[in-house]
């Protein structure tokens, strides 16, 4: 009988006896780390997922102020327009410097102490009535 033929539990008189494992409890002990790492991973790339979707809704609300804004469209209007497409909330501020209109939106993102990082988006546009 050559070598590679003995069953696993048998000695090198084919009797079978116990079968010493060395290394049996390390599958378990790395399952035990690597699962909640695997699992906080998943969170933090959710997190980042969450925080990246909020900063893109304040860019886009902002946008939707100014122009609301440069149409002339009344400030109360505006900041709902920005308002509308902002992360729940958000503060906006509506400003005019000369012939440009500036919105911007802050928010924070959910989360706890220092994962709730603060986001912002600012949007200028020229006001349509000093065109032409």
């Amino acid at each position: 009988m050559r070598r590679s033929d003995r069953g696993v539990g048998e000695d090198r008189g084919g009797r079978e006896g116990r079968v010493h494992a060395g290394d049996g409890g390390y599958v378990t002990a790395e399952a035990a780390v690597a699962l909640p790492a695997l699992a906080f991973f998943a969170l933090a790339l959710l997190w980042g997922l969450m925080a990246a979707s909020a900063q893109i809704q304040c860019v886009d609300a902002a946008r939707a102020g100014a122009r609301a804004a440069a149409r002339q469209d009344p400030p109360a209007a505006a900041v709902a327009a920005a308002r509308s497409a902002a992360p729940r909330g958000a503060r906006i501020g509506l400003t005019r410097e000369g012939d440009l209109v500036r919105v911007r939106v802050e928010a924070r993102t959910v989360g706890p102490g220092p994962l709730a990082v603060r986001l912002s988006g600012e949007a200028v546009a020229l006001a349509e009535e000093t065109v032409g």
